[in-house]
């Protein structure tokens, strides 16, 4: 006896039983005597990353930057990494927004620490796109049967001044560097 198992777009089957796993991106189907299939979700989904106030990024000039930006993150479409994913965190839950963010938040916020250092804080808020290409780089595309298939800057300001701590040497540092910016822009 076997049953018919529809797989939608978006989704992968992962069967497993006595034989090998395998892994179906169309219909397909199964014995359910010796077989059991899972859904799995590998369409598109985000992390959103939001760094304000005293947690925003540093620039290069030490100019605090309040930033928000938005991953957009999948289970790469493949047999092998449709496998690794339901061997690391099972088929359920493999696109609950709290995996992803257990995954990776710290991959991606380090991510932005990383680039957001190398740019001064006027260089970052006129050139965003390469700012988002080097993200990219440095996250890398593969991240243990997941992709990163793109990012996107929500949102990009200088820190407001009340929300920067003086005595912090950095933020002391881009609060000089926004008042002169703003007396060069005032003359």
């Amino acid at each position: 006896m076997l049953f018919y198992k529809k797989v939608r777009s978006g989704e992968a089957s992962v069967v497993s039983g006595i034989s090998k796993t395998r892994v179906y991106f169309i219909n397909h189907f199964i014995n359910p005597i010796f077989e059991k299939a899972e859904k799995m979700n590998i369409s598109l989904m985000t992390i959103e990353i939001d760094r304000r106030g005293p947690n925003g990024l540093i620039c290069k000039d030490n100019i605090r930057t309040d930033i928000a930006v938005t991953f957009l993150i999948r289970v790469n479409p493949t047999t092998e990494d449709v496998k690794l994913v339901a061997s690391m965190v099972g088929c359920e839950r493999a696109c609950e927004i709290n995996t992803l963010e257990t995954l990776f938040s710290a991959k991606l916020s380090e991510a932005l620490k990383t680039v957001g250092i190398r740019m001064d804080f006027e260089e970052l808020f006129s050139n965003r796109e390469s700012f988002i290409e080097d993200v990219i780089k440095v996250v890398g595309h593969d991240l243990n049967g997941y992709s990163l298939e793109n990012v996107n800057v929500d949102y990009l300001e200088h820190t407001p001044l009340q929300d920067l701590d003086e005595e912090n040497m950095q933020d002391s540092e881009g609060i000089r560097k926004i008042k002169e910016i703003i007396e060069e822009n005032s003359n």
